[in-house]
């Protein structure tokens, strides 16, 4: 790939744009917003200024609601050799992009399983799918050179190509992504009116949870009815076991031996459901779940402080897994949690006390 047209510069498509011009690709970006596509060119994405011919591929960055629009209309004009899309949602642009009558053989429908809770160019990087999966969508339709740019345009990102059927990939990222999203806004809704006490409270636990409900509604809005039927039946079941939730719980408060015992005995169930979803979940570089050791360790709010406590552990000849943060209310210092193999974690303890480290037990 020599060249390529990026059509749509906020976060995705820059963010492309950015790993293509660093890889060499002469990369032209466009926008319905003019003034986006020159901050994307200022950036360091590519130029603002349109092809002179035809390019190798045009990747179309719109929300899925315009995918198929815009898909059309570059096809149309035979703006590149190969032609596809980033949008989260797969199944229905590609039918509708069936129906404006286009050659769909030079089209693949793809997805970057990657982003942020910002949006916009100004949030982008090069970066953004180093060692993410990738998904893309062929049919048998699709021509072996279109593939093959594909994959290019994955490499040159950095990421994993995982190839799925469109509507399954529909179905998997309602698991995993758009229903998730929901349930995070749901619980993030019961702070807004919250006691500023209660709020004052909050851990890690809840940040957690709540972490992507800061994301921009109107994008999410855009996500969720392109792919609302996959999304609503996931919630119907998430609804179900919460009314089961719910009715264990009240029989915890009841005076009744027997209901206690069977609602603890319903509160268990869901826990350990919980477990065994959880565990599914992949581990670092995609692998399966591991259990790490977690040694927590005392730090102020100051300059430098992660940088010294992960060269420390570099001189004690441990590996660093995993790291988080919980900062002290209404103080400047937090509790760095760094996630270890367990025969590390004795080591890396012992290796940070003597370095004067307040490691907590």
């Amino acid at each position: 790939m020599r060249t390529a047209l990026v059509i749509g510069t906020g976060l995705i498509g820059t963010s492309v744009a950015m790993a293509l011009v660093q890889r060499g690709v002469v990369v032209h970006l466009a926008d319905h917003d003019p003034e986006q596509a020159r901050t994307a060119a200022a950036l360091g994405a590519g130029t603002d200024e349109a092809p002179e011919g035809v390019v190798d591929l045009a990747v179309v960055a719109a929300p899925p609601a315009h995918v198929a629009r815009v898909l059309a209309d570059a096809m149309r004009r035979e703006v590149a050799y190969g032609y596809l899309d980033v949008a989260s949602v797969k199944g229905g642009p590609r039918r509708e992009l069936e129906a404006t009558g286009v050659d769909l053989a030079r089209y693949l429908g793809t997805h970057p399983m990657s982003g942020r809770e910002k949006s916009g160019p100004l949030a982008a990087s090069a970066e953004l799918f180093e060692g993410r999966p990738w998904v893309l969508t062929p049919t048998r339709d699709t021509e072996t050179e279109v593939l093959n740019l594909a994959l290019e345009l994955v490499s040159h990102c950095r990421a994993v190509p995982v190839v799925m059927d469109a509507d399954a990939h529909d179905r998997a990222v309602a698991l995993v992504s758009h229903m998730p999203h929901i349930v995070s806004s749901l619980v993030a809704a019961r702070l807004e009116h919250a006691e500023e006490s209660a709020v004052r409270l909050s851990g890690g636990g809840i940040r957690d949870v709540t972490r992507i409900a800061g994301s921009d509604p109107r994008m999410w809005i855009d996500i969720l009815s392109a792919n609302p039927g996959p999304v609503a039946e996931l919630l119907s079941d998430v609804a179900a076991d919460l009314d089961e939730a719910v009715r264990a719980l009240r029989a915890v408060e009841s005076g009744d031996v027997d209901r206690r015992k069977a609602g603890v005995a319903g509160i268990e169930d869901v826990l350990r459901r919980g477990n065994a979803g959880q565990v599914r979940v992949p581990g670092k570089h995609g692998a399966g779940h591991r259990v790490y050791e977690v040694v927590a360790v005392l730090i102020d709010d100051q300059p430098g402080q992660l940088a010294r406590i992960f060269a420390d552990a570099g001189r004690a000849g441990v590996n660093i897994e995993d790291v988080r943060i919980e900062h002290a209310t209404g103080q400047q210092a937090g509790l760095v949690q760094l996630m270890v193999e367990p025969k590390a974690a004795p080591v890396l303890s012992a290796a940070l006390r003597e370095r004067g480290w307040g490691v907590r037990q």
